[in-house]
């Protein structure tokens, strides 16, 4: 039975897609089954019978010639179906009783039903039907109620009514194929979409990260190299920060490197992303590393969603650490964080001389410091302004909507203890 329906299945698809061939087949089968009902007698005198009647030569040719137009349904249905019908037409006055040629026509008809609108085939329909009934009522002998005139206008109906429902059919399916076509478009769209965005998510932590440890390692380094002859203490404790800001920016590296791992790897960071409950450490190792820094924090500060939280630390962050590149030596530097209303602001100042303005331009280099606060905080509805001050040093100010457009919950861990003052 499997071999059976395979084999039945291989053949479906092949004539599927060799659509002459089939026709081919097609008009063979009509041709055989016109012949055989050309030896039926139906004015017998008991009832039709089979056997008693012998085709006519001119019957013959015009069953041959249409069939043999059937062939051709598919390139232009309308003609054939207009060859068939006069095929048809002639048989009914040459013969009496005819041959069934008119089995070409019914074809003919659904053909054009199939592959053209609903209001084509009801035009196209009834005029065929009308047409070839009136010709069999008119051309045969038998009264006009027989019922082969009537049969002939049944068949015809039912031919149209047959090929309207298969083309309404094919495009009910092709609907069908279609929106699921574009819902899977639209999902693959989608997860490029999310996809973009985490990896943009991941390159401003990875910018953040590496930024700031590095700014901290070079500022080091260069303590240790300039006093490493005349205080050597001194230069091992700026060694011994380089060591921990290193190891601290490998820690922060592992963590959001880990979040690109699948589920099979080696067991990843389970840490919360930091906030500004860990302020206070930034905070000293920008002291330590030589940077006087004053913050101001509310005292009882409204705990913030986890990503408000993660990006106003990440703005203070990169804002040091331009500072520490940029602000030139003797500067000093202030952070708030204060909630008006529902939105928390992050400002950082400082009263440098140097080049702050600079950060994250392409004059560093082709940083991106600067750019990537500001797409942070857009991207929580928030806003961010960057700019030199009155009287010299640089400003930053984020304003963040506690409302996240994350749908983050409102009191995650790692932001349960914000506002605490370093």
């Amino acid at each position: 039975m499997t071999t059976l329906g395979t084999g039945f299945l291989r053949a479906r698809l092949w004539l599927r897609d060799h659509p002459l061939a089939f026709d081919g087949a097609l008009a063979v089968a009509v041709l055989a089954s016109m012949i055989a009902g050309s030896f039926t007698d139906p004015n017998a005198p008991n009832g039709p019978s089979f056997g008693t009647r012998t085709p006519e030569v001119a019957s013959v040719v015009l069953m041959v010639l249409g069939a043999a137009v059937l062939v051709l349904r598919r390139r232009n249905p309308m003609a054939v179906l207009a060859a068939t019908g006069a095929l048809a037409i002639v048989e009914f006055v040459l013969v009496d009783p005819p041959a069934p040629v008119v089995m070409s026509a019914v074809i003919a008809l659904y053909t054009v039903a199939a592959t053209t609108d609903r209001p084509t085939t009801w035009r196209v329909g009834l005029l065929t039907m009308s047409v070839l009934a009136a010709s069999a009522m008119l051309f045969g002998a038998s009264p006009w109620y027989s019922q082969e005139n009537l049969g002939v206008f049944a068949w015809t109906g039912m031919a149209g009514a047959a090929g309207d429902a298969v083309r309404s059919r094919r495009a009910f399916v092709d609907a069908i194929r279609e929106r699921a076509e574009r819902a899977e478009r639209t999902r693959e769209e989608e997860a490029r979409r999310r996809v973009a965005e985490e990896r943009l998510r991941i390159a401003r932590d990875l910018h953040d990260v590496v930024a700031h440890h590095i700014a901290l390692v070079n500022v080091q380094a260069g303590v240790a190299a300039h006093v490493m002859d005349k205080r050597p203490d001194q230069a091992k404790e700026a060694l011994a920060h380089v060591r921990e800001a290193s190891r601290s920016a490998l820690g922060e590296l592992r963590a959001t490197v880990g979040l690109l791992r699948q589920s099979g790897d080696p067991e990843a960071p389970t840490e919360p992303a930091p906030g500004l409950a860990v302020l206070g450490e930034l905070v000293d190792k920008v002291r330590r590393a030589g940077l006087p820094v004053e913050v101001a924090c509310a005292d009882r500060l409204t705990p913030l969603p986890a990503a408000v939280d993660l990006a106003a630390y990440r703005v203070i962050q990169e804002a040091l650490t331009n500072v520490q590149k940029h602000a030139g030596p003797g500067a000093k530097a202030e952070v708030s964080v204060i909630r008006v209303g529902e939105t928390a602001e992050v400002t950082v100042l400082d009263n440098g001389t140097g080049r702050t303005e600079g950060a994250g331009t392409a004059a560093d280099g082709g940083g991106h410091g600067l750019l990537g606060m500001r797409e942070r905080v857009t991207a929580l509805g928030g806003t961010l302004t960057a700019g030199p001050r009155y009287g010299g040093g640089f400003r930053v100010h984020a304003i963040l909507p506690v409302k996240a457009r994350t749908g983050e919950p409102e009191s995650p861990g790692a932001a349960g203890r914000t506002g605490e003052r370093p």
